[in-house]
């Protein structure tokens, strides 16, 4: 069987695990404690990060965008790149937009200070950071609001890697409590359609020792 080195909150292995989850493709997930440096992962990937997925033949693949895209071509269907260079250009250019933009803006501001810091010891979370992430992710609800309304789905009229890489950065997000629901009622009403694919739910059921979520994260139709 396939196995995929992750960690749980990281939003990269997560755009992973619902590609597979989309696919249907039994995978083993393997969490990877990055930061001590393991010899053995090294080797798989020298750059020391998730996500990275071993075939049964020994074949690795490194980067949640090689391998979501990898995984779309030997298991075409359903299709998650879009069927024309239109639909696949729009598609990637969502996925930069959440993968850089939304987590250089947020997700880093919020999980690296408030998990990640905290794991590590590296001392008290950054509250300007925490501030900024949480002023930041405003912007992008406004913009997936804006995009939903009009089209079914972030990058058109089918469910694309776009929505799993916009889902994956916001169910971290909201593994802390920090999506404001309240305010954005459509894009809540887009990520229960999301959270309610059976690839989505094995997220829901990630814990993070000493760290609970709240009690909608894992309720699919909050």
């Amino acid at each position: 069987m396939r196995k995929l080195y992750h960690l749980w909150l990281d939003p990269f292995s997560r755009k992973v695990r619902l590609v597979l989850g989309e696919k249907g493709m039994d995978f083993e997930p393997i969490v990877e404690k990055v930061w001590e440096r393991r010899e053995g992962f090294l080797r798989l990937n020298p750059a020391g990060e998730v996500p990275v997925l071993v075939e049964e033949n020994g074949t690795t693949i490194s980067g949640a965008g090689a391998i979501s895209e990898y995984l779309d071509e030997i298991h075409p269907n359903p299709p998650l790149l879009g069927a024309s260079p239109i639909e696949r250009a729009e598609v990637r250019r969502l996925c930069h937009w959440f993968d850089s933009k939304f987590n250089n803006e947020v997700t880093i501001n919020l999980i690296e200070e408030k998990i990640t810091k905290r794991f590590l010891g590296l001392g008290a979370p950054d509250s300007k950071a925490i501030r900024a992430g949480l002023s930041n992710i405003k912007h992008h609800m406004d913009y997936i609001t804006y995009l939903i309304e009009r089209r079914d789905w972030l990058a058109g009229e089918r469910i694309s890697l776009a929505d799993l890489s916009a889902g994956a950065h916001i169910s971290s997000v909201d593994y802390l409590g920090d999506v404001p629901w309240e305010k954005y009622p459509v894009v809540k009403d887009w990520y229960v359609r999301i959270k309610s694919r059976p690839g989505f739910r094995q997220l829901l059921h990630d814990m993070i020792p000493g760290v609970p979520p709240p009690k909608h994260y894992s309720d699919l139709d909050f």
